[in-house]
């Protein structure tokens, strides 16, 4: 039930004092929760942006060992933080979290600014991610509503529209602001986040829940309707092809455009196949929009599947050479014409793991590449 009018009534004391015990025995041992340093929890923040926390405290502690200051941050070639984020994905948060700290390193000497305005004109810093580093770092009164905390506030309030509609999230962030208990808005937005993912999930552990006995939705029965479902998203299959170039012991490699999916990293050439197309005439055709080498399949690898965004992927993997002659560069390889890529490499195979590549190309390499020999 949806109230216009919200205040923090006396009935709420208990639901926040029961909260904030649960999570004061409860909370997870996480590295950026040892200090609250700003940019330990600027860092962590961006990388939950679209990751499982187990995932993101992983790589939180492989990006500390590599970039253990801001500054180091900021100094750094882009290369090297796309390096340090692969496998998190959603690679413009890297590319962001890096012009971040190049822009506070250089507007606000190197530290984390903990006025709103300031935080909102970083880079990649929206509004979640503004409240929870001024609530987190710095303890200020901010809201950070993830979906995590929607969940909890569907069920507690029986909040009966789609989380996402104007009047469910507006409800739901007052209610937010209304609770936050003076002085305590580090632990209520963690132990908020916290109870959604460990008590309050897809499937809600009701009988172990500290708030069971003031939420709405336990009470009817309700649990399993609250949130209601949103807007469906709705996924395109796309059935592509790259190939995997092979001349005397190199492969070779390419680096994308600086604009669209997957910007600046490297990948082995290939994309969509038209209408009425095999996979072969389409590994062939895109050699040559590419690079115009002139390319012949030489083994099928194999089909890998992924998604991103909203697109469902089947790509066909193969190993091709080069047909034909070939004009060859100032070092003695063959010189490609790029038409969609900004430079080239031709690599020994073990030196692979040093490029960032994207999802599909990385699965295809972690399969097929311990078989290359035979064509190296």
């Amino acid at each position: 039930m949806l109230n216009e009018d919200i205040t923090p009534l006396p009935e709420h004391a208990p639901l926040t004092e029961a909260l904030l015990n649960w999570f004061r025995q409860n909370k997870r041992a996480l590295p950026w929760r040892d200090t609250y340093a700003p940019y330990h929890v600027l860092v962590s923040e961006f990388m939950l942006q679209q990751t499982q926390m187990e995932r993101a405290a992983v790589y939180f502690e492989r990006w500390m060992q590599r970039f253990p200051t801001l500054a180091s941050v900021a100094a750094a070639d882009p290369d090297e933080v796309l390096k340090a984020w692969e496998g998190l994905g959603y690679y413009s948060r890297a590319r962001n979290l890096h012009k971040a700290a190049k822009a506070i390193v250089r507007e606000h000497d190197g530290c984390v600014p903990d006025s709103l305005e300031a935080l909102l004109a970083l880079p990649g810093v929206g509004e979640y991610t503004a409240g929870a580093v001024r609530s987190i770092a710095f303890n200020r009164p901010d809201i950070a509503v993830d979906a995590n905390v929607e969940r909890v506030f569907a069920r507690l309030f029986d909040v009966g529209a789609p989380v996402k509609s104007i009047v469910a999230s507006g409800f739901i962030r007052r209610m937010a602001k209304a609770l936050i208990p003076e002085g305590q808005a580090r632990d209520f937005n963690q132990a908020l986040m916290e109870l959604g993912a460990l008590m309050c999930g897809k499937k809600p552990r009701c009988e172990a829940c500290p708030l069971s006995r003031f939420c709405q939705a336990h009470h009817l029965g309700i649990t399993a309707e609250r949130p209601v479902p949103g807007k469906k998203t709705n996924y395109s299959a796309l059935e592509i092809v790259t190939g995997v170039l092979v001349q005397d012991d190199r492969i070779f490699i390419q680096k994308r455009l600086e604009s669209g999916v997957w910007a600046g990293f490297w990948e082995f050439p290939g994309g969509r196949l038209e209408e009425g197309e095999t996979p072969e005439q389409a590994l062939v055709r895109e050699f040559a929009e590419e690079t115009e080498f002139r390319v012949r399949p030489a083994q099928y690898l194999g089909l890998v599947r992924h998604a991103y965004t909203r697109y469902k992927i089947a790509m066909h993997c193969f190993v091709c050479v080069l047909e034909g002659p070939v004009q060859l560069d100032a070092a003695g390889f063959p010189e490609p014409k790029l038409h969609a890529a900004t430079e080239y490499r031709w690599i020994e195979a073990r030196d692979i793991n040093s490029f960032t590549l994207p999802a599909g190309h990385r699965k295809l390499v972690d399969a097929w590449f311990p078989g290359l020999s035979q064509y190296l």
